[in-house]
């Protein structure tokens, strides 16, 4: 019987066993399921896990952030006309993948390679053999090639010239860049800025050179953040975006430049440039009343929107490379030695050679002209009477004036890389030399500095080219230029001393400055000849070896207008003086500047005049008002009324110059030979046509025939001659 009672309890166990078992399961399953929700409940309640945030996770993933990149300031000339401005460029490409097609079918490839190299290579820097070796890529699975450094930095006039062939494959991508439409105007002073890949891997526009470095701040602005929304099929949700954070367009510069000035200069500049061809060339143009810069330039330069010529010269010489200036140093002397009491203009000396110690200052003249007064010497540009003059002022008060002329120190101009300038001044030789302008080294900028006091009665101003800067975002004027006095050098009757004597330069019959008489006016001028150093340390000898500079002021007895002019180391001279080749730059761009000033243009002969409001009055009334001031009216567009001018009412133009006038919206190129830049540029104001140029002086061609009609944002290329 137990054992039949143990094979019984035996199921009986088993049974009792799985039942245990599957209490256990059970409970253990229900646990599961109440940690579990528990769990959810926390993360649903807390929205963390591991103390992260999921519902921020959930938001990263349908939500994006992108960068709003601020537009670089406009830097503009004295008359609101673009100097540097922003632009795209373009980089060409093109499509070898055959898959690669439209939702209609269309290839979206290159179908036709030889057709692509015809057209490219008459845009691009390539033969159509090296675009069919790109075409052709001994990888048979490239997806697309480019076409190195040809097909980058494209402008908007090649872009379309190359999509008006309708090749199929061939695309681009856009690229920030800067645009400089004048080519060449006053390139140092205003520099560049260049895409540059900062430490983030983002690109931007920096600025390299002048206006574009020293004011990179302003000019960048800061860029903005804005944020998109996206559902789980990657397609914005309306009306998510918004801004988290606001872009500041950066700041607009206007320059004191008058382009008018800046573009005579700098042609006049190019064709001493070529004649001559000197190691290099400096011209300035000064407002005496106010200090102002009106035109700056210098030769080699380059062209700002192509680059070309950059690495002929990368400083900016009106600040960054002193030299020793030499006779135009003698004004300064001349200046002293009257302020301090010591000159003595009738007073004679033995002209030719004079020894100081075991040294001789020589003439330029070494056989000089015999016993003549100081007064002469000046007029005749002597070194030995502006050695004697420094010998009776002593060498402590001369060193004092020229620490007050504000030599030997920053003028600070702001421009990127200003030098001091340096002076040997130990022994009595060395004091003598600087007062001819030997042994001390300057920059243009100082010494026209200096010569504002010459000019505007003993007041030093501060020359200045930032007339004002202005928040785009605001409208609001941050900073403004203005006349700024750094010294009282000399009294207004020493100036106005010094001024006789250099009028006497120009207009004696024996003094040095005759070539710089302009008619109509009194013309105050002294120019300089200083050797220049070799690489041995000595002075060299030549023609070829001076630096050679004309210091001008006009009117003589009331400057109004100061310029320098230097020609450093010509190879060639030909035909007359240097002076007289100075002169091709010096007398032009003073004339003009004197004829644009009603309070300075000869009676009866005034060459500027005010430019009337035309908007809104019939074409043929604005034509003939145009006409009636000796202007010469250009019609852009059919249309019967004025909607827009330039230059716009009230600005001063020349006589003889063109008024723009437009009429409608029915727009066709003009034909530009023989027009300025200025011209064109204010062609290009009124219609937003793209310009890209070449060259300096006058329109010798043009990309877009006239007659071809336009609008804005259409590309064309010009150039000048």
């Amino acid at each position: 019987m137990n054992k039949d009672s143990k094979r019984m309890s035996s199921p009986d166990n088993t049974r009792s066993n799985r039942r245990h078992f599957g209490n256990v399961l059970l409970v253990a399953i229900l646990a599961v399921f109440i940690l579990l929700g528990v769990r959810f409940v926390y993360i649903a309640v807390g929205k963390h896990v591991q103390h992260v945030s999921l519902s921020k996770q959930a938001q990263a993933l349908y939500t994006e952030q992108q960068t709003i990149h601020a537009k670089r300031g406009t830097i503009y000339d004295a008359d609101g006309n673009p100097i540097a401005m922003d632009t795209n460029t373009y980089t060409v490409y093109a499509v070898l993948n055959k898959h690669q097609v439209s939702t209609t079918g269309k290839p979206l490839y290159v179908t036709d390679k030889d057709k692509v190299a015809k057209v490219l290579s008459k845009t691009l820097n390539m033969s159509s053999s090296e675009i069919l070796k790109i075409l052709n890529p001994s990888n048979k699975n490239t997806f697309q090639v480019e076409f190195g450094s040809a097909g980058k930095n494209l402008s908007v006039a090649t872009k379309q010239a190359i999509q008006k062939a309708n090749l199929n494959g061939i695309a681009f991508t856009t690229q920030s860049a800067r645009l400089y439409p004048n080519g060449i105007f006053a390139s140092h002073m205003i520099g560049y800025a260049q895409p540059t890949t900062l430490a983030n891997g983002a690109s931007s526009l920096i600025g390299k050179m002048g206006i574009e470095q020293q004011l990179n701040r302003q000019l960048s602005g800061e860029n903005g953040v804005k944020q998109i929304k996206h559902d789980s099929l990657g397609y914005t949700l309306p009306n998510s975006q918004r801004n988290k954070r606001s872009v500041k367009n950066g700041d607009n510069v206007y320059t004191t430049l008058n382009p008018d000035l800046q573009n005579l200069l700098e042609n006049q500049m190019q064709i001493l440039y070529s004649k001559l061809q000197p190691k290099n060339m400096v011209a300035m143009m000064v407002d005496t009343k106010t200090g102002k810069i009106l035109a700056a330039t210098q030769r080699p330069t380059f062209n700002a929107s192509t680059m070309q010529g950059l690495g002929d010269q990368w400083n900016d010489l009106l600040v960054s490379d002193p030299y020793e200036p030499g006779s135009t140093m003698k004004s300064m002397s001349l200046a002293a030695s009257i302020d301090s009491g010591n000159f003595k203009g009738s007073d004679t000396y033995q002209s030719g050679r004079y020894k100081i110690g075991n040294a001789v200052v020589p003439d330029w003249n070494p056989a000089g002209w015999g016993t003549i007064t100081y007064s002469k010497g000046f007029d005749l540009s002597s070194n030995v009477a502006m050695a004697h003059l420094e010998q009776q002022m002593g060498a402590s008060t001369w060193k004092k004036y020229i620490q007050n002329f504000g030599f030997l120190k920053s003028t600070n101009s702001g421009l990127p890389n200003e030098a001091h300038g340096a002076m040997q001044f130990t022994q009595p030789i060395e004091q003598a030399n600087t007062a001819f302008g030997q042994g001390i080294t300057v920059t243009p900028m100082q010494l026209m500095q200096a010569y504002t006091a010459v000019a505007n009665n003993g007041k030093m101003l501060k020359p200045y080219y930032i007339n004002k800067i202005v928040d785009p975002n605001t409208g609001k004027v941050v900073y403004r230029g203005k006349r700024q006095v750094v010294g009282n050098p000399i009294s207004a009757e020493t100036a106005k001393k010094v001024r006789q004597h250099m009028t006497d330069y120009v207009y004696k019959s024996y003094g040095m400055g005759k070539d710089f008489k302009i008619a109509g006016y009194k013309v105050a001028a002294k120019t300089g000849t200083a050797q220049v150093v070799g690489d041995n340390g000595q002075y060299m000898d030549g023609m070829d070896s001076t630096l050679n500079s004309v210091m001008g002021m006009v009117p003589a007895k009331n400057p109004r207008y100061l310029m320098y002019v230097t020609v450093n180391q010509p190879k060639k001279v030909p035909d007359k003086l240097i002076t007289q080749w100075e002169n091709d730059v010096f007398s032009p761009v003073m004339t003009e500047a004197l004829a644009m000033d009603k309070d300075t243009a000869l009676p009866g002969k005034a060459t500027s005049t005010k430019v009337p409001k035309l908007v809104g009055t019939s074409v043929d009334d604005a034509k003939q008002q145009v006409s009636d001031l000796s202007l010469t009216p250009v019609v852009i567009g059919d249309g019967s009324k004025v909607t827009a001018q330039s230059p716009s009412e009230g600005k001063k133009t020349l006589t003889n110059q063109r008024i723009f006038l437009r009429a409608g919206d029915n727009l066709t190129m003009a034909d530009m030979k023989g027009w300025s830049m200025g011209d064109v540029l204010e062609f290009a104001k009124l219609t937003g046509l793209s310009v890209q140029t070449s060259g300096s002086g006058y329109v010798t061609s043009q990309s877009l025939p006239a007659g071809r009609t336009i609008q804005e944002g259409t590309g064309v290329t010009v150039k000048f001659k």
